[in-house]
């Protein structure tokens, strides 16, 4: 047994790496898109022979949202929910994108935290963990 939980980290819970180059960012835009009230998710799967399997996930908070002090508590709220959502589906080897809205500064904090889980658990791929959704992708069931 590893004894290293002097890190910060929660037995069994998966490390987040993040974004923090814009070409990333850029990669990452051109996935699965997942919206839900407060953010916009991005999800894309990294290259195989990129290396880390790590999960890495980036925040977007445009100027349109508000000033400087407003977007960084947006960023904040978002940073600290991914971390208490860290039962979250994040696959390894993709990375996500969190583009806030407005929205995401007046939420509830634990509504907040349960979105982020749902968005994640949208996002994962179908063929990495059964789900009680047997098709994947962008579609809904309705019947």
């Amino acid at each position: 047994m590893d004894e290293k939980d002097d890190s910060g980290a929660r037995a069994g819970v998966a490390r987040v790496g993040r974004l923090k180059k814009r070409a990333d960012f850029q990669f990452a835009s051109r996935g699965h898109r997942i919206g839900v009230l407060p953010f916009t998710l991005l999800a894309k799967r990294r290259a195989a022979e990129s290396g880390a399997q790590t999960p890495r996930v980036g925040f977007t908070v445009t100027k349109k949202i508000g000033n400087s002090p407003v977007r960084n508590r947006i960023r904040r709220r978002l940073r600290e929910a991914v971390r208490l959502a860290q039962g979250l589906a994040a696959a390894p080897g993709h990375d996500y994108v969190l583009m806030a809205k407005r929205e995401s500064l007046g939420r509830d904090f634990a509504a907040l935290v349960d979105d982020v889980g749902r968005a994640f658990a949208k996002a994962r791929p179908s063929g990495a963990e059964p789900s009680a959704d047997a098709k994947g992708g962008h579609r809904r069931d309705t019947q």
